[in-house]
């Protein structure tokens, strides 16, 4: 097994690199899939070229053209996230082979300029995926939710990103809607930064399984990070029942920020499962 210090190092290069699904395969891919990596010069340069979710030279529809290495955000044929259209969603028993393996551990919140990340410190948590075992890396929010189910967003989505020992990735979504307080994330909630810091701030053990909710029916495609570099190669796990979380948290993060999500993008001639 690795040992705990090289899972560490590993797993901070990798948030830093990913930003937000961010925040996100193999060393062997092309130099826009790259920043990707826990490697690389074409990261770092990448990591400077500012994006942003508004309208505008920087928005989602230019990202494509802000960097070489930002190009599969428009030439991409797998791009994230997508509308899940619940009738046109194909069932297999392939795309059921995936199994969560959470438990209470420590993490540390930080604001990275596009979203709140809470970046796992321990190897207890991880998600096979089709037989190959992905870690758990880091966690992050988007407020309206990225993917769209039949058409509508959610109030917010959880992207859980995950990385094998081969460098690939994969990113369980996590649709949020206004309910009850959600005492999960309350010792996140509470020392959300306002503003973009540096070090990460430590919270309380947070436990991922009881996070999820009691149905993990899923939806299951091949698509990309939803922010520069747009890498593509991703395994993307939808869940289809919400959790929830109160009014109060909600407002409490778009105060912080207003709209983080990327637009739905061409499904193309990808099929999504269902298991």
């Amino acid at each position: 097994m690795r040992s705990k210090y090289a899972y560490l190092i590993a797993a901070l290069s990798v948030s830093f690199l990913l930003g937000a699904c961010s925040d996100q395969t193999k060393e062997t891919q092309t130099e826009e899939d790259q920043p990707a990596q826990t490697q690389g010069n074409q990261a770092e340069k990448a990591s400077d070229v500012h994006w942003s979710y508004k309208e505008g030279e920087t928005g989602p529809d230019q990202w494509g053209k802000l960097d070489a290495s930002y190009a599969a955000c428009m030439n991409g044929s797998e791009q994230s996230p997508v509308n899940i259209e619940f009738s046109q969603v194909k069932t297999s028993e392939r795309s059921g082979n995936i199994e969560t393996h959470y438990a209470p551990g420590s993490f540390s919140v930080v604001h990275n300029g596009h979203t709140i990340q809470v970046n796992a410190e321990g190897t207890d948590n991880r998600m096979t995926v089709e037989e190959s075992e992905y870690n758990l890396v880091q966690l992050h929010f988007h407020t309206p939710s990225e993917h769209q189910f039949n058409g509508r967003h959610l109030d917010m989505e959880l992207h859980l990103v995950h990385q094998n020992a081969n460098g690939e990735l994969a990113v369980l979504g996590v649709m949020i809607r206004e309910g009850k307080e959600n005492e999960n994330l309350a010792s996140v909630w509470e020392k959300l930064p306002k503003e973009e810091t540096e070090n990460g701030i430590s919270v309380k053990e947070l436990d991922l399984h009881t996070l999820l909710p009691e149905n993990q029916a899923s939806f299951y495609y091949n698509g990309s990070l939803t922010t520069p570099p747009c890498t593509e190669e991703v395994k993307w796990i939808v869940l289809e029942q919400p959790i929830e979380m109160s009014k109060e948290q909600i407002q409490a993060f778009q105060q912080i920020f207003p709209d983080n999500h990327r637009p739905v993008q061409s499904l193309n001639e990808r099929e999504i499962m269902k298991n």
